[in-house]
């Protein structure tokens, strides 16, 4: 073999060796990452953690990356979005979802299914972190609650209602640990009700409920129609926490698992475009809506900034805990936090003591594909999270979730209610 003819072999093998390293998956054949369908039908609530799927729809990042047959759906409640991925899209249902993190792990199980059928479910990325209120009646303001809730053990009895989205999710565990930190057992001392999050403003109105929690533009809402104060946004509770995920059923995952990745790219970008303060008008402005919330933009722009009015005489302005779509890793599915969701529902019977976490977190977790994908929307890898865990975690009121001894945290709180099977 001649000197050029061995130098033209070696040049090629290096250029698909380059093509190996930098493409996504390690793939080099161009077709290697095209999606194996262009569509995908993704519910969402409208609340503004819902923004990544809406923005990637509207700024044509779906299409971008590959899909531009994606639907994303109008959902009424929380349950109606899993009743829709019980369905799943091919029955006139839908795929994937803006959901609350524990959601897929509760259908998965089936604790929350018809007939405990479990529907196995994936969890793709992280949405947001941050970014719900703690939201009080007026009538209360008297009491002084705020982070410290114990002003309303005097105020409530058994026949108040707190008000949350879905029994398990991650309202129901905020509204949940901000009672129990003040002594108040949300299943003994009060009721705790289901409420679709459009609905929480005039549920409040008509004064059916004490207080509730539900994610941003309402609890801003109640603020500005003067119907209720926020006693503390979700960030005091615990700075930086998880909230809503990138769900879809596994067996579309499995099915088209380029599809998944591309997916997940396009709301990788659009998170990313969310998170830039220059865009913040823009995002309120189109999610705000009457094809999507059908919400005035004075509800949602305010503490997307970072302004809070607390609705009691307290204001903050540009304010660290507002909703984080990307910064400090917020789009990524740390496992230690969905242990801690678990954690949570062990602890208020949701599910069983004898669940195996790890096992059901290998399960339902799917960070490989979030990796993949931000590589393919072109993350940095300085902007990839390490490790898997985000380590331990301390709450307002000092206690402390290490990830490698939930049995230990559990045991370290004193209102509970736990389940055996």
């Amino acid at each position: 073999m001649s000197m050029n003819r061995r130098q033209a072999i070696a040049a090629t093998a290096a250029l698909f060796a380059a093509a190996r390293a930098t493409a996504p998956r390690g793939a080099f054949a161009q077709g290697s990452t095209v999606p194996e369908v262009k569509k995908a039908v993704l519910g969402y609530i409208a609340l503004t953690d819902a923004a990544p799927l809406i923005i990637a729809k509207e700024k044509g990042l779906f299409a971008k990356h590959g899909m531009p047959d994606v639907e994303v759906s109008k959902q009424a409640s929380w349950g109606a979005t899993r009743d829709n991925l019980v369905l799943g899209g091919g029955a006139g249902g839908i795929d994937g979802a803006h959901i609350l993190t524990p959601m897929p792990y509760l259908m998965h199980t089936g604790r929350v299914t018809q007939n405990s059928q479990p529907v196995p479910m994936a969890i793709l990325a992280r949405l947001n972190t941050q970014g719900q209120g703690l939201s009080v009646a007026n009538k209360h303001k008297a009491t002084g609650v705020t982070i410290d809730a114990s002003g309303l053990k005097r105020a409530m009895t058994p026949e108040s209602k707190v008000a949350m989205t879905f029994r398990g999710g991650t309202h129901d565990l905020w509204i949940r640990y901000w009672l129990a930190a003040a002594g108040i057992d949300p299943d003994k001392d009060l009721q705790t009700i289901v409420v679709p999050p459009p609905q929480m403003v005039a549920n409040l109105k008509v004064g059916t409920m004490d207080a509730f929690c539900v994610g941003e533009p309402w609890p801003d809402q109640t603020v500005n129609q003067k119907i209720g104060f926020t006693a503390a946004v979700t960030g005091e509770l615990w700075k930086d926490h998880p909230e809503k995920s990138l769900g879809m059923r596994a067996d579309w995952v499995n099915a088209n698992p380029k599809a998944a990745e591309a997916l997940t790219a396009a709301v990788i970008e659009a998170q990313r475009w969310c998170d830039a303060e220059a865009n913040k008008p823009e995002m309120c402005s189109i999610i705000g809506k009457r094809a999507w919330f059908n919400v005035p933009v004075t509800d949602i722009l305010d503490r997307s900034l970072g302004n809070i009015d607390y609705g009691d005489g307290r204001k903050v302005e540009k304010s660290p805990l507002l909703m984080k779509f990307w910064r400090d890793h917020a789009s990524y599915p740390f496992r230690s936090h969905e242990q801690w969701f678990l954690t949570e529902d062990i602890r208020w019977g949701v599910l069983p003591e004898s669940t195996d976490t790890k096992k059901l977190i290998g399960e339902v977790n799917r960070e490989d594909i979030w990796r993949a994908a931000a590589a393919r929307a072109g993350v940095p890898a300085g902007e990839m999270p390490n490790g898997t865990s985000r380590g331990r975690e301390t709450f307002f009121d000092g206690k402390v979730f290490d990830p490698e001894n939930p049995a230990a945290y559990l045991a370290s709180l004193s209102i509970k209610k736990t389940a055996a099977a």
